[in-house]
């Protein structure tokens, strides 16, 4: 198993990408710590059927846009578990209008909690990766933070925040072997896409090389490799996961 032994934090993972991922992981190995905001009884649920296999994988109450919750949360995870060896940075919203509509509010709720909550939790794990001397960070943006859409300025510039971030602590961490890498989804199909216009849907899927939408498997099977000791030469990178949305 590629991940055996490892600890990982992954946030967001109650549906669609973060859970595929969870789940990924605790097949190929890791003890999987994820964060949920409120629901005591749903991180309950999720524990148990992400456990059901048999691996190992505990629910911690965190906020991704407090600083403070991020501290709380390492030190949860390092009491529990003994370290932390990888971190998943996939919590994020959406809050879409067009910029003349939008109101700071929007903007600013957006930029905390997919932006600032990557600078959270990074800086908070920092202390035992660098002890360790070794951790692998991956941060979920989107094609939308490299090309930029309609509609969605304040996701567009929180998820390109999130590719200049990446490559920054790659620079800063690299000496101390330290990886931070991005992951850019395209059109991934989850629940939310389900209840979309079919013939919307379909159009998107035309209009991808690939004639498909993506799967949230798809995602996490290259978390998967970015978080294992197989892509170890691999720092400051993003890598998009979008069936040839985007070649250039």
């Amino acid at each position: 198993m590629l991940l055996e032994g490892k600890v990982a934090i992954v946030t967001g993972a109650s549906r669609g990408i973060g859970k595929a991922i969870a789940e990924q992981f605790i097949a190929q190995g890791a003890k999987v710590a994820f964060t949920y905001r409120s629901s005591a009884e749903a991180a309950a649920a999720l524990e148990k059927e992400l456990s059901a296999g048999g691996g190992t994988v505990k629910g911690f109450q965190s906020d991704a846009a407090s600083m403070t919750d991020a501290e709380r949360l390492v030190g949860e995870v390092v009491e529990a578990f003994g370290t932390v060896d990888i971190v998943i940075n996939n919590a994020g919203i959406t809050d879409d209008t067009l910029l003349m509509r939008m109101t700071e509010d929007q903007w600013d709720r957006v930029i905390s909690v997919n932006l600032k909550s990557c600078f959270n939790l990074t800086k908070a794990v920092l202390r035992t990766m660098l002890k360790a001397r070794s951790g692998s960070i991956v941060n979920i943006s989107s094609v939308v933070g490299v090309q930029g859409n309609a509609g969605q300025a304040n996701y567009a510039a929180s998820k390109a925040g999130i590719l200049g971030f990446t490559k920054s602590v790659a620079l800063e961490l690299g000496s101390r072997n330290i990886r931070c890498n991005a992951i850019a989804p395209g059109f991934i199909e989850t629940e939310m896409t389900a209840k979309l216009d079919p013939d919307t849907v379909q159009g998107w899927r035309d209009a991808i090389p690939l004639k498909r939408g993506g799967t949230p498997e798809d995602v996490a099977n290259l978390c998967v490799f970015l978080a294992s000791d197989m892509s170890s030469y691999i720092t400051g990178q993003t890598l998009n996961v979008d069936g040839g949305m985007i070649t250039a």
